[in-house]
Order: structure tokens, then sequence, then C-alpha cells
């Protein structure tokens, strides 16, 4: 297997996605896992993620000079080529021009990593605001950026390596094959690891984990994340799976019906369904901050399981359909990485609830489950669901939650939705919807002054939602959008199109 060490970086887990692509396997642990253990493992590989910290700091996430002399390929990746090259006696420091985003990579030695790419200039994705400035006679410059001198380095001897952009993520267009160079080439990896044996290893963990008696209790949302849960916990203990679907006030328009009608048929799943709207608006009245409605909305969601979980006997496990980029913008997987923002899903537990969490899609991205809801014979309106946030429409409206807002979204994301369809890009989009904004723009509208209030029309391009571009949309569709919405939504007199990429921003406003 391939071994990754966490510094923190919130791709670490598309490194390892990237490699089981590659059909190599790969674990992932903190950066100052035990040498003793390390050994045990006996990797055929090394790679040190990225990182937010900058290795001149005092008390920077460090490794032992062992991990590096252990005999096999390193690779280190941005904060982890920051490493390579101190230990190795380099230098770096703060660069003088940040690099976030798109950059061309010049590759000035076309073999080891770079071998088979296609041309010299290579289109890649940057994350860091220090650079190595200095490197040891040890190591040898292999690429260059207008930023960066030496963005990419080896070893004399071919063993170390280390790249300053970011591989793993995919607007590095030759990225996959670069670490699958490492991977095959330089750690001599076979790649016969398939992702489509994840569903038959996932539904005999249940087993084991669960045994023959207890009783899981899910939440069905009507995305794919959930949809796939529900069916590998279904297939492996059937009627002791037992789904609730919680309709919170917060959902698109004809969400509920869609769900009752045909969803859970569908997964050949029972269904039991709560109307929680009233509860989730009471307690999110007055309410401003993000974070806080996020918070919100996870105790509420768990409150009302907790009711569902007395009504049952037996229940032991409450399921869950969470996943990898949930994981990472919420907490620390391994290592030491930023909150972003809380998702609902993501965090535990209430000791008094003493359920015990089963999430079987924790380290796997949207695709990834989509793969596995088809190795599961899902139908297609299942598996191709459009992403959306477990909180729903409350973190697609900045400021105040209230039931006048929230008819206004909807009505607003339903022409979204529509004007997709109709163009027939609903396939082709990771996600498009509306976003009521906390402000209020003067218009004028049948010769007469109006102040009300602005939609912000959002749509991107992403393959795992880790990072993602704003979607090129044709100027007649933004038309159409816009005329739509300020003729029939009310209380709207202005559309805007959000333009900006993740990294900086985040797909949702909050």
């Amino acid at each position: 297997m391939i071994l990754i060490l966490d510094f923190g970086s919130q791709y670490t887990q598309l490194i390892a996605r990237r490699l089981r692509e590659a059909g190599v396997y790969a674990e992932i642990y903190p950066y100052n896992l035990e040498l003793d253990r390390l050994f045990k493992l006996a990797p055929k590989g090394v790679i040190l993620s990225g990182g937010p910290a900058s290795v001149y700091q005092e008390q920077a996430p460090d490794i032992r000079d062992e991990v590096l002399s252990a005999g096999c390929p390193v690779l280190g990746i941005c904060y982890g080529m920051y490493l390579l090259a101190h230990h190795l006696g380099g230098r770096s420091a703060r660069a003088h021009a940040r690099e976030y985003g798109p950059a061309t990579l010049v590759i000035d030695e076309a073999a080891g990593l770079f071998e088979g790419l296609n041309g010299h200039d290579q289109p890649v994705w940057m994350s860091h605001g220090d650079r190595v400035e200095a490197i040891p006679p040890s190591l040898r410059a292999i690429a260059h950026t207008a930023n960066s001198p030496y963005a990419a380095v080896r070893s004399l001897d071919g063993r170390l390596w280390g790249v300053q952009f970011h591989p793993e993520v995919a607007h590095t267009v030759a990225g996959a094959q670069i670490l699958r160079n490492f991977a095959y080439n330089i750690c001599g990896e076979q790649g016969d690891w398939k992702l489509k044996d994840f569903a038959e290893t996932k539904i005999a963990e249940i087993r084991e984990r669960v045994g023959e008696r207890d009783q899981v209790l899910m939440g069905l949302s009507g995305g794919v994340d959930s949809a796939v849960a529900a069916a590998l916990i279904s297939r492996a203990l059937g009627p002791r799976l037992h789904c609730v679907f919680v309709d919170t006030g917060l959902l698109r328009a004809g969400e509920r019906q869609r769900i009752e009608q045909g969803f859970a048929a569908r997964l050949r799943i029972e269904l039991r369904v709560v109307d929680a709207a009233e509860l989730f608006l009471r307690q999110l009245a007055g309410v401003i901050d993000p974070e806080q409605k996020r918070r919100i909305i996870g105790h509420t969601f768990i409150e009302v399981f907790e009711r569902e979980a007395h009504r049952l006997e037996g229940i032991r496990f409450l399921g869950q359909g969470t996943l990898y980029p949930d994981v990472i913008e919420s907490i620390p997987l391994k290592g030491p990485s930023v909150t972003i923002k809380t998702h609902h899903n993501v965090g535990g537990l209430p000791e008094r609830m003493r359920l015990a969490l089963i999430e079987p899609l924790r380290e796997l991205f949207k695709d990834e489950a989509r793969q596995v809801g088809r190795e599961l014979g899902l139908p297609d309106e299942i598996v191709e669901a459009e992403p959306f946030p477990g909180p729903g429409l409350a973190v697609r409206i900045v400021g105040e939650v209230t039931q006048e807002r929230l008819t206004v979204l909807r009505a607003a994301d339903q022409i979204v939705m529509e004007e997709i369809r109709a163009a027939g890009l609903a396939s082709q989009l990771w996600q498009a919807f509306a976003v009521l904004l906390a402000l209020k723009s003067v218009g004028v509208m049948g010769d007469e002054r109006s102040y009300d209030n602005v939609i912000a029309v959002r749509a991107v391009r992403s393959l795992d939602g880790m990072t993602a571009d704003w979607a090129r949309l044709d100027s007649s569709l933004l038309d159409r959008l816009s005329t739509r919405i300020t003729n029939e939504v009310k209380g709207i007199n202005r559309v805007v199109y959000d333009v900006t990429p993740k990294p900086p921003a985040t797909i949702e406003w909050e």
C-alpha cells in the first residue's frame, strides 16, 4: 500500500482517492504516526500531505528523519515538500506572491513523476503562501512556475520527490497521471485494488458490528448519500433498518412529495415521515450566524431522532450518509486540518442517546458513493440526484430564516431548477441553486421605485465537491433566469450570478 501522512490539508483524502482510482490501496495516518507502526505497515511508498502551517514556525507539524530514511520512496506535496527540503538542509520562506488557484508548471525534467505527460507546460492547482527558496545539494529542481523556482524537486538517487502544487485536485489536469507515476513507476505498485469490492466489504462490516438482534435508525433525506448508505445497511440487516424522513420545512419545492410517493419504494424500505417544520423554524428564529444555524439544525435533528428511537424497540445504532467532504470541512479526520464549516451530520451524538454511529460512506466522495449505488443496482434518478445540503434552504438564506423568506427563496430556486433542466444541463452541473441575500437594492418596476431583495444564482462544475469552478452558463439562460425570477417572485428586484471558484469560496454560501 501507499501510506499518506496527514498534515491537515483539506485535500488529504483526495490523495487517497486518486490512488484508489488508479487501483492502489492507500491509508491515511496522522503525521506523527509512531515509527514502530510505520515500519510494521511496511508501505511501498509514503506521501506527505499539504497543510496550513509553515515549516519555519515554532511547533510546526514535523516528521522524524527516519521517515525519509526508511528505504521506500517519499513524495512531499506542498507542505510535505517544504518538510522534505527542510530535513535535507533546504530553506523555505513566505512567498513574494501567494498562489491560490491555477498556475502553469514548466517541466524541466520530463521523467519520473512527469513521464508520459503531454507537453512541458502543464496547468496545475496551487494553494500556498510559502515557497522553497533554496534546495540542498542532495535535491535537484525538475520544474518551476513564475512564482516558484522549485515547483518540483527530486533527490539525486530518485527516491525522494516533492511538488509545490496539488496533483490530487481535479484542476491539476495531469495530476492523476503524476500520482500514478509515483505509485507505479517509482513505488512499484501493481494497481489491482477495485472500488467494486467496497460494497461487499461494508455489508460484512455492518453485519459484524450490529450483530443479529440490534436495530438501526436512519434519516433518509432523498439525496444520494443517505440513499446509498441506507441501501448498504438494508442489504446487511434487512427489516432491522428503520428509515425516517424529517420534513424540516427547509426543503426545496416538491421534495417531500417526491420522497413519499416513490423514493422509499425504489429502495424497498419502510419509511416513516415526521413533520417537524414548525419545530425547526421556531429554533431558528432570530438566528443569523451560519455556524449557529448549522448547530441548531444538527441538535434539532438529534432531538427528532431521539423521539423516534424511543418509539422503537432495540434501536442501538444511528445510520448516516456522511461523506468525506462533510468530514474534512467540519473536523480533522486524521491530522490538524482547519474547520471550514460544521456539517450537521458530523461530530457524533450526545451521550444521552446511547446510540453508536454507522457511517459506511464516511471516507468516500460523492462520485464514489454514486458508483457504489450503481453497484447496488439503485436507479439513476437516485444515483444522479443533485447534492443538497443537510441543513437545506437554511444555509441558502443569508441572514434570518423565516417562513416568508423561505417562500421567496423556494420560488426562485424552483425557477433555477426548471431552467437548468430545460437547458439540458442538469446532468452536467454539480449543483445549481438560488441564494437569498441579506440585503435589498433599489429598482424600478412598473415606473415605480422598488426596494426589494436580491437573489444570487450559483451553478458549479465539480468532480467531487472538494474543488469546483463556476459554470459558464449561456447568456440567454442567465437572461431567462433573471427575467423569470424578477417577474414571477414577489419581493425580488435584482438577480446576480456568482462567478467564484472553490477555493477561495465554498460551493454553498453558508
